[in-house]
């Protein structure tokens, strides 16, 4: 089901969600809540992650389309798909487990804060220690863009926005796209 996204100042965007219990995720309540979000995402014209609290579910889980580890390829080495063609990845009690000293400013955006965008400092690489949506534990290291939105859905299940850590507004991003 697509569900309507939660936008500054809803509550819930600002709660620490809390870990789904292990023996829990291959339950009914919350594999409809993973089908929910990547069919929000899904049907989002500029997102390329959303977390649950985005739309109004306090657990730990975020999805990540595919898409955002082509970003920082030229437009012309990226695979052709659609938008809904990419695969959706699942993120079940994320842990940032390692992280570069480095960081790099970036401009982010939000689905929860529209027509908003800022220069944010994020990690340059990343390591996540996450569950998937079988209940299987997994480590993935991320780089770049693809860290860049990691860490935005991870703040979001801390009920931090990408607001909070912006050292600046900007305008709008020329391609309008959205974390």
């Amino acid at each position: 089901m697509i569900r309507t996204i939660r936008t500054e100042p809803d509550p819930i965007l600002r709660q620490r969600s809390p870990e789904v219990t292990a023996g829990l995720i291959q339950s009914a309540e919350i594999q409809s809540a993973i089908s929910d979000l990547k069919e929000t995402l899904a049907a989002s014209r500029d997102g390329i992650g959303i977390a649950a609290p985005q739309i109004g579910i306090a657990k730990r889980i975020f999805i990540v389309s595919e898409e955002s580890k082509y970003i920082d390829l030229p437009q012309d080495e990226r695979p052709k798909k659609e938008k809904n063609d990419w695969a959706k990845f699942v993120y079940i009690n994320p842990v940032l487990s390692r992280f570069s000293r480095k960081k790099i400013d970036g401009a982010e955006g939000c689905l929860s804060v529209p027509g908003t965008f800022g220069i944010v400092a994020r990690h340059e690489k990343i390591s996540v220690m996450a569950y998937d949506e079988g209940g299987r534990q997994f480590s993935l290291g991320a780089s770049k863009f693809f860290a860049r939105v990691l860490q935005h859905e991870l703040d979001h299940l801390d009920g931090i926005l990408f607001i909070d850590r912006a050292k600046r507004l900007i305008e709008p991003p020329a391609d309008d796209s959205q974390i």
